[in-house]
């Protein structure tokens, strides 16, 4: 129990400490009601905010401001949360408490001030820990902490994406030194051919949830290896390697350091299999088993989620790396360099074949799941070679859906609305649909004054951004007109994603006179406001980008098109709570879930999609728009164009029609009535919280029992 005699600085430290913050919006209003300047100045971050205002100076604003009552019911709020005994995973969670969950991956997304994401992955993870710690599912979180974290987006005067790193300033992270037994800071070692990497242990308090973070940044290793945990997705092959070897083996270790014993290894996509290994390893060494045996024990436990349908995806290393990186494992387990490599491939005779990250998992994991069931199907098609004999339908790998922490995404102020018509406890029940039939019965015009409200807030967060952006490119133009930039009353279109050919960021963009005519009608025009980053070394993504950058630049159309730099949480967060439609056009069936769209759900947007991912299960004819009919083409040139005329007649014939039909109030009770069966029919539905949920009861409990009875 936190201590009651705290100052306020110091309880709004203990607050800072747990990321449960970055869900609740009453204690960020403390944050920014303190000193809104400076909370913008930190991006947002309670450590940084705090190390800069001195208790004499909390103790002045608060008691300027009457916020004394507030910060101390923030802080006996968290409190109770921690304490809470009667939480889902205490009622039902089996010998899962005294075995918990352990949660592999490679990046972790929980706020903008903790730059250790990239995307999607890292966000979904993100997402996971919170609906775990929420339900009180006993979890623990494993990853790596990256002291320069993902990159920093710049657009050159030409459209051209140019990245910069920035270091982490760990004194300005919510983050404590784990310590071992003896009290001593808790450091991890992995021995490879060419030497050992060691590893310090931070610890991130995410809600209940412990999550550990390795990081390479220490005495103990070269020059080399303290740069190892600097970078995501960064570097060659030999820099992957061994982020996996340290994220997978020397996240295992930490639970030996700490005398954990998981119930079920989660493995959040393949860059974490090596874990199995070191398991392997332990019962081999500490049972004196075999390794046939072991390694059907440690299959036992492990539940494996593969993320993604491109083949480019999955890791890949050569015989070589792996040799140098794991050659004192096999060694240790008794096996020559074929047969090591032999689980890592499809084809273990074929000694051309690379060792696949993903092959492991799936040779070696009791439950493996795609994360959408159109995605289960693309796996399943994927690698139905590991089964031989065995149709696609028979191949053991299912899906579970992702879904989206609400409180994360949700905007504060449908947060209330949702309070108010729902019911206090709905947020407590949310992952059950009849929590949200109450929607229907929201007045029609206190829906829509509520989304207008949120998109003004949008385009006034976009304006800002610009402003800055424009000053450093010398775009006087845009300078010169920045208040004129995006119209609340237009339909405002978002458009946010990793910019990939697959992704096809650019097909609105297809036919530019069509466009052109949609963006400057005089009477039902539209507004898109797009975002993104390309990874670094793919230069077919930036051009992608660029061309969309580009097109934004035009001065006839600057007005009502805008590209915002660096796209991350925070850009994400304004979007999804802001826009009217979001835009998402995947080549089908590369989408693998596609969350995005499901955080623009809870806040009213409504989403105008190619039959992908989590849509292709979502879509029912009047909870959004469909771009074509789920149909594909051999030929992905034919298919884009297709594509592109499904999406311009469904805005001309659908969405710009529906908008526009207003009562003499300025009302469009068509749109207001497919807002509300939207958030009805799926609210519920791609929630985290039923994902989580989904996860434990067909996934976590079987295993965490059958490893229970294995082991007698």
């Amino acid at each position: 129990m936190t201590n009651p005699t705290f100052n306020l600085h110091q309880r709004l430290r203990v607050l800072a400490f747990n990321l449960w913050w970055t869900w609740h919006p009453e204690v960020i209003s403390i944050f920014t009601d303190l000193s809104p300047q400076l909370w913008r100045q930190v991006d947002h971050n309670p450590i940084a905010f705090l190390n800069r205002m001195t208790p004499e100076e909390v103790e002045m604003r608060a008691s300027e401001l009457v916020l004394h009552s507030r910060i101390n019911y923030a802080f006996r709020r968290l409190d109770e949360y921690m304490q809470k005994k009667r939480a889902w995973g205490a009622l039902h969670g089996g010998n899962l408490n005294s075995r918990p969950v352990v949660y592999f991956s490679a990046e972790f997304g929980l706020h903008e001030s903790l730059q250790i994401y990239s995307g999607g992955l890292g966000i979904l993870a993100g997402d996971h820990l919170k609906s775990a710690s929420d339900m009180g599912i006993p979890l623990i979180g494993i990853g790596l902490l990256y002291r320069q974290g993902y990159f920093n987006q710049r657009l050159n005067e030409d459209g051209w994406q140019e990245e910069d790193y920035t270091d982490l300033d760990i004194n300005n992270l919510p983050l404590l030194p784990v310590k071992d037994a003896s009290g001593q800071p808790l450091i991890v070692r992995v021995d490879t051919e060419s030497g050992a990497i060691s590893a310090r242990v931070w610890r991130l308090q995410v809600g209940r949830i412990p999550l550990m973070l390795l990081d390479s940044n220490i005495d103990e290793n070269c020059k080399e290896d303290c740069e190892l945990t600097s970078r995501l997705y960064g570097g060659d092959q030999r820099l992957r390697i061994r982020q996996e070897l340290l994220l997978g083996i020397g996240g295992a270790r930490i639970l030996q350091g700490l005398n954990i014993f998981p119930g079920v290894v989660h493995l959040n996509e393949g860059h974490s299999s090596f874990a199995i290994l070191e398991g392997i390893r332990r019962y081999m060494e500490y049972d004196g088993i075999p390794f046939r045996r072991a390694h059907r024990r440690v299959s036992q436990y492990v539940v494996f989620t593969t993320h993604t349908p491109v083949a480019a995806g999955h890791d890949r290393f050569p015989p070589d790396l792996i040799e140098e990186h794991l050659g004192v494992f096999r060694k240790r387990m008794g096996l020559s360099h074929e047969e090591f490599m032999s689980f890592g491939r499809v084809n273990p005779d074929d000694q051309s074949e690379p060792f696949c990250m993903t092959v492991l998992a799936l040779k070696s994991s009791r439950r493996a799941n795609g994360v959408s069931a159109i995605h289960g199907h693309v796996s399943r098609m994927m690698w139905q070679s590991l089964w031989p004999g065995k149709s696609e339908a028979e191949v053991p790998i299912g899906h579970i859906t992702n879904g989206v922490h609400a409180l994360s995404w949700l905007a504060p102020q449908m947060y209330q609305l949702f309070e108010t018509r729902l019911g206090q406890v709905w947020s407590a029940h949310m992952a059950y649909p009849d929590i949200w039939e109450k929607v229907m019965e929201i007045d029609d015009g206190e829906l829509w004054e509520t989304h207008q409200n949120l998109k003004m807030r949008l385009i006034r967060f976009v304006r800002r951004r610009l402003q800055l952006q424009s000053l450093r490119l010398g775009h006087q133009d845009t300078l010169d007109q920045i208040d004129q930039i995006l119209d609340p009353d237009v339909l405002t279109i978002g458009s946010a994603r990793r910019f990939a050919a697959y992704k096809r960021g650019d097909l609105v963009l297809s036919q530019p006179d069509r466009l052109a005519q949609l963006i400057l009608n005089a009477d039902r025009p539209i507004q898109i406001i797009f975002s993104g980053k390309a990874h670094p070394r793919d230069d077919e993504g930036k051009r992608l980008l660029q061309r969309v950058a580009k097109f934004s630049y035009d001065s006839a159309y600057r007005h009502r098109v805008v590209f915002l730099e660096n796209y991350d949480y925070n850009v994400a967060r304004h979007l999804v709570q802001g826009v009217d439609v979001w835009l998402n056009t995947p080549q089908r069936p590369m989408e693998a879930c596609g969350t995005s769209g499901q955080k623009v759900v809870l806040n009213g947007g409504l989403n105008l999609s190619v039959l992908d991912g989590w849509w292709n299960e979502a879509y029912d004819g009047a909870n959004g728009f469909a771009i074509g009919h789920g149909g594909m083409h051999n030929d992905a040139a034919v298919q884009y164009e297709r594509d592109a005329e499904y999406l311009y007649e469904t805005l001309e014939k659908q969405v710009i029609p529906l908008y526009y039909d207003r009562d003499k109030g300025g009302i469009p009770h068509g749109w207001v009535e497919k807002m509300k069966h939207t958030i009805k029919t799926l609210g519920w539905r791609f929630s985290a919280d039923r994902m989580v949920k989904d996860y434990a009861e067909r996934f976590y409990l079987p295993t965490a029992t059958a490893v229970s009875a294995d082991t007698l």
